[in-house]
């Protein structure tokens, strides 16, 4: 991976944490602290998720989900968090985890 690659990547993984402690939660990027590719890209305080952050143009979300899915710990929900220019963050999350998720609701 290129270095202006990883420095996208880092951009958009701090953008990603400011935008969940914009929404109350504790969050930083994972990376720059823990310094190995075993680091989340997002550390946060929102228990049994795992983020993985995506901030381009062109997502390959099969792929993205599949980095979520490999990254995970345990019975973590995967869920990617994807921005492209000018929109806004989308969480992407397999279908039955939103059901899990929804159902008290209904």
């Amino acid at each position: 991976m290129g270095k202006m690659s990883r420095d996208k990547g880092k951009v958009g993984e701090r953008e990603a944490a400011q935008f969940l402690r914009g929404h109350g939660f504790e969050a930083r990027r994972g990376a720059q602290f823990q310094g190995g590719p075993d680091s989340p890209d997002v550390v946060h305080s929102i228990p049994g998720v795992h983020i993985e952050v995506k901030r381009c143009e062109q997502l390959s979300l099969y792929a993205a989900m599949g980095q979520a899915y490999a990254d995970k710990r345990g019975d973590e929900t995967p869920v990617v968090l994807h921005r492209r220019n000018h929109c806004e963050w989308l969480a992407i999350l397999p279908a039955r985890d939103f059901l899990r998720i929804v159902r008290p609701l209904a």
